[in-house]
């Protein structure tokens, strides 16, 4: 199996030293993503700008959205969880992927509201979502 690091556009990658995703064979495993570049907007605009750099970094390691398994969510402030949930499941709402949130003391930049991992597999184009099994 082969590894493909994929970098991002956080300013920390090369100050801890890790990869926004990496890719080994058909899974997408995505860092924690916070925010970036929109440091100081509310918590709604936080967490839409995270699917936006993650749904990006999985178009180019050849998932997507789609394709997210996993999910977990940090949030600092625990009333916070509703406006989250509520785009993640906006987000997702056709995925369903297993979900985890909680609420932690603070994040790396302490202006982030939330952070978002997310795992994805890479299916063959002709097997979408299914709501099979629930």
């Amino acid at each position: 199996m082969t590894r493909q690091n994929l970098s991002g556009s956080s300013p920390y990658e090369p100050i801890i030293g890790f990869s926004r995703a990496v890719r080994v064979g058909d899974h997408v495993y995505v860092s924690g993503t916070g925010p970036v570049g929109a440091d100081d907007a509310d918590v709604e605009t936080q967490t839409r700008q995270i699917f936006k750099i993650a749904g990006e970094v999985l178009t180019r390691a050849g998932s997507s959205l789609d394709q997210v398994v996993r999910t977990r969510m940090y949030l600092t402030r625990d009333y916070d969880w509703e406006v989250v949930g509520r785009v993640h499941g906006e987000v997702f709402a056709n995925v369903l992927p297993a979900a985890t949130m909680v609420v932690v003391a603070q994040l790396l930049n302490p202006k982030w509201r939330v952070e978002i991992e997310l795992d994805a597999v890479i299916l063959p184009a002709a097997i979408p979502p299914s709501a099979e099994g629930q």
